[in-house]
C-alpha cells in the first residue's frame, strides 16, 4: 500500500534534509525564564545539549560528547614495623601512593596528571585500598617480631595508586639482618633497627606517587627510619615521634587537606594511620623501661572525583558523599563502588 505524506504547518519535516537543524543556544544564565517541559537548547557555558523535564535542566547524554573529570586516588598506607623490648624499634609504615590531576603537584614531587576523559553511559569502577596491618611486637631477642604489612591499592578506571610499604621490624639481639629493611610501595616503609649488623635502607617509593622510607641504625641505639610520604621522604635513624615523610595537600574536595603522610617512629606507642587518608602507621618507640609497645596500622585510602555539575550523571554505587563547590560536583568515595558517566 502506498503511503501518503501529510504536511502540517506546525511540524518540522526533516525527512529529506541532509543538512542540519539549528537549535536555540546560549549560556546557562540565558536559559528561558519560564521554560516548559520538552524545551531543548545548546548550553554554550558547558558545551552540552540540554532539555527541560518540567522541573530542571538535564543533559542529553545521547547527544553530549565525552567529558573530563579531575581525580584524587590514594591507596592504603603500610603498617608500622614490629618492635621489641629494651629499646629495639620498628620503622614507620610508608604512605599509600597518591595520584591526582587537581592542583599543581601529584605524589612524589611530579606535576599533576591529565584529567581523565569519560564516555557517557560507561560505568567506571572504583576500589578503595585498605591499610596494612602493624607488625608483631616481641621480646628483645626479636624472634617473634615481624614486618608491617603493605596496604592495598586504590583504583579509579585506569588510574591505580600503589599501596604503602610496611615498616621494617626491629631485629632484636639474636636475629640481625633478616627483617629490618622497609618494604617498597607507593611510598616506602622505614627501616627498623638492625642490632649487631649493617643498617638497612628504607623501602623505595613509586615514581609519581610517593617517596622512599628512612634508614634505621645498627648497634644499640634503637633508632629507626620513618615511612615515606607523598610529599617527602622518610628520615632516619630517628626515634621519639619523628621521621615520617610529609604528606601532600590537595584541595579537590573544596578544602585543602593533607593525604599520604609517612608513619613516624612513635612515642611511646605507635599511632594508627587515619582512615581515608592513606597515612602510614607508626613504628613504636620502645624505651628500655617501657616494656612492650605496639606499632600502628596503616590508614585506608580514598578516591575523589570532581566534574562540572552540568556533566554529572547522578548514577553511582558505593554511596559516595556528594557535594557542590561552585559550578562543580564532587564525589568522595570511602568505600568501593562505581560512577557511570
Amino acid at each position: 500500500m502506498a503511503t501518503t505524506k501529510v504536511n502540517h504547518p506546525d511540524l518540522l519535516d526533516l525527512a529529506s534534509d541532509t543538512g542540519a537543524t539549528v537549535f536555540p543556544k546560549g549560556t546557562t544564565e540565558e536559559r528561558p525564564v519560564s521554560p516548559e517541559a520538552g524545551y531543548i537548547r545548546f548550553n554554550t557555558t558547558d558545551n552540552v545539549m540540554e532539555t527541560y523535564d518540567g522541573a530542571e535542566w538535564l543533559i542529553l547524554d545521547a547527544i553530549s560528547s565525552e567529558y573530563t573529570v579531575d581525580y584524587l586516588v590514594v591507596a592504603g598506607g603500610g603498617g608500622g614495623g614490629g618492635s621489641g623490648q629494651d629499646g629495639w624499634n620498628g620503622g614507620g609504615g610508608g604512605a599509600g601512593g597518591l595520584r591526582t590531576s587537581y592542583g599543581p603537584t601529584s605524589g612524589g614531587g611530579v606535576s599533576s596528571e591529565t584529567p581523565l576523559t569519560l564516555t557517557p553511559g560507561v560505568s567506571y569502577p572504583i576500589t578503595i585500598g585498605s591499610g596494612g596491618a602493624r607488625g608483631n611486637t616481641g621480646t628483645n631477642s626479636g624472634a617473634a617480631t615481624t614486618i608491617g604489612s603493605n596496604g592495598t591499592d586504590s583504583i579509579f578506571s585506569t588510574i591505580e595508586s600503589k599501596s604503602g610499604g610496611g615498616g621494617g621490624a626491629a631485629s632484636g639481639v639474636n636475629n640481625p639482618g633478616t627483617k629490618t629493611a622497609g618494604l617498597p610501595g607507593g611510598s616506602g616503609g622505614g627501616s627498623g633497627i638492625n642490632y649487631n649488623s649493617t643498617a638497612q635502607p628504607g623501602g623505595s617509593g613509586t615514581s609519581g606517587q610517593g617517596y622512599s622510607g628512612g634508614s634505621g641504625a645498627n648497634g644499640g641505639t634503637g633508632f629507626s627510619g620513618g615511612g615515606g610520604g607523598a610529599g617527602g621522604a622518610g628520615t632516619g635513624p630517628v626515634t621519639n615521634d619523628s621521621g615520617g615523610g610529609a604528606g601532600l595537600s590537595v584541595s579537590i574536595s573544596g578544602s585543602s587537606l593533607i593525604y599520604s603522610s609517612g608513619g613516624n617512629v612513635g612515642s611511646p606507642s605507635g599511632g594508627n594511620g587515619a582512615n581515608n587518608t592513606g597515612d602510614g602507621g607508626d613504628g613504636a618507640y620502645v624505651s628500655p623501661s617501657s616494656g612492650t609497645q605496639l606499632s600502628g596500622n596503616g590508614g585506608s585510602g580514598i578516591v575523589i572525583l570532581r566534574m562540572l555539575t552540568a556533566n554529572y550523571s547522578g548514577i553511582t554505587t558505593g554511596s559516595p558523599t556528594i557535594t557542590i563547590n561552585g559550578s562543580d560536583t564532587i564525589l568522595t568515595y570511602t568505600s568501593s563502588g562505581t560512577y557511570t558517566a
